[in-house]
């Protein structure tokens, strides 16, 4: 156990937690953006900055990367942290001028415009997306390509990806929600990627329902788990045919009691 404070609050974390846990888990509120528990930390947004006292030095830190250390004093309301935030999601601003989420979280941080450039860009770089793909799902359909001004993130070649199964993952946790997701008919399109899927029909209604090739990378996910004992087909009915499904099976469950 690891025991640091927290705006005069003590904590104690398992070793290995960040800064950022250690404060959630006091029930102190730090704005995050490209954070999320089940990814590993990245540091890309800036607006979770805080202040950490080591000695006589003083400095600002990513509380999502920073490791939570015995003794470490850290605050997370000073003016300079408030200062420093506020910079960062200013810069945001004015590159995703037009992305709600942003917005919302500048006025939070009491900024109601920016002083830079707009450049109208809708990716905030958070890398949320990218790393879903390689460490939740196992694929690596996206990546960052360039640097600097030019540093966005996209398919190889700008391309179709034969790696993506259109799961959706990073449409959900994008934070701007430039990454959409449409079903067309028998097609799933993710124009930011400029992807588009064949659709498998359900069993059951006959209604389009999940790319092909995201049932057959999970019906070759679930040979590895030996534990599960789902049959195959059921990964080839729709959601709303598997909740009826479900439904069904509880009701006679309890009528026959």
């Amino acid at each position: 156990m690891v025991k640091l404070t927290i705006d005069n609050k003590k904590v104690g974390v398992e070793e290995g937690a960040t800064l950022l846990e250690a404060a959630q888990k006091l029930g102190i509120e730090i704005p995050t953006l490209c954070y999320h528990a089940a990814l590993k930390p990245y540091g890309a947004c800036r607006v979770c900055l805080v202040e950490v006292i080591k000695g006589s030095r003083v400095g600002l830190v990513a509380s999502c990367t920073c490791p939570a250390e015995e003794g470490l004093i850290a605050k997370t309301n000073t003016e300079r942290v408030k200062r420093a935030r506020r910079l960062s999601i200013e810069l945001l601003l004015a590159r995703c001028p037009t992305s709600e989420k942003i917005r919302e979280l500048a006025l939070e941080l009491g900024v109601k415009k920016t002083r830079f450039k707009e450049e109208k860009e809708e990716c905030i770089l958070c890398g949320l997306c990218v790393r879903v793909c390689e460490e939740m799902i196992g694929k690596s359909a996206i990546s960052f390509i360039n640097r600097g001004a030019e540093r966005e993130v996209t398919t190889p070649f700008k391309i179709q990806s034969e790696e993506c199964i259109g799961c959706g993952a990073c449409a959900y946790l994008c934070p701007t929600g430039v990454i959409k997701i449409e079903d067309i008919i028998k097609y799933r399109k993710l124009d930011f990627w400029n992807t588009k899927l064949e659709l498998k029909k359900c069993k059951v209604c006959g209604g389009y329902s999940i790319p092909a090739v995201e049932l057959n990378y999970l019906k070759e996910k679930m040979k590895s788990f030996e534990e599960i004992e789902l049959p195959e087909e059921a990964l080839e009915v729709c959601p709303k045919c598997r909740r009826r499904i479900l439904s069904d099976k509880v009701k006679e469950f309890i009528g026959s009691d």
